[in-house]
Order: structure tokens, then sequence, then C-alpha cells
């Protein structure tokens, strides 16, 4: 299982542990990822994925998983997040289209 947000691509990234002595030993930074199930308005289901904690807070702000994809700009989202960012966007246009 990789350790990446499914919406802002947030990952491993990897330092040095630093000793009082100064012996430098690497490491790993692993992002806090939870598997989370948000419920999308526009699709009418909930969407399971897994995020960053960040990136839940930055969602709950927003106003919900539709809101937050429609408003975020597409070079700031990965390939799964602009392929659900579509299908909202299809989903919303033919609720407001009937």
């Amino acid at each position: 299982m990789s350790r990446r947000c499914s919406i802002s691509g947030k990952g491993v990234l990897s330092g040095n542990n630093v000793s009082h002595a100064h012996n430098k030993t690497r490491r790993r930074f692993l992002p806090n990822i939870q598997v989370s199930s948000m419920p999308s308005e526009a699709l009418g289901r909930s969407i399971k994925l897994k995020l960053s904690t960040q990136t839940i807070r930055t969602i709950e702000k927003n106003g919900g998983i539709d809101a937050y994809l429609l408003s975020t700009s597409n070079t700031k989202l990965t390939d799964e997040a602009q392929r659900l960012k579509r299908k909202i966007r299809l989903a919303s246009e033919a609720v407001s289209a009937s």
C-alpha cells in the first residue's frame, strides 16, 4: 500500500536523524494517511479515499468533497482527483439541466 494522499499527492519524505554527536542516519517521514469515506452530494454516494489528515481538514473547511474539488485547480490535484472532479462536474450539470 503506497503512502500517498489520493487528492493532494502528499507522500513520504526522507531526511536524517541527527544525534548530539552530529552523526547522521537516514530516516523516513511518513505522512498521516487515513482511509476516509467522504459523502458526495452530486454523486449521491460516499467516496472512499486514502487522505492525509491535512487534506481531510481542508475538505471539511471548504464544505465537502464536491466544493473542494470544484474550487481547486487541476494543477494541484492528482490524476485520481481530476477524474473524480470530472464525474462530480458532470453529475452536477446533469442535475441542474433537468
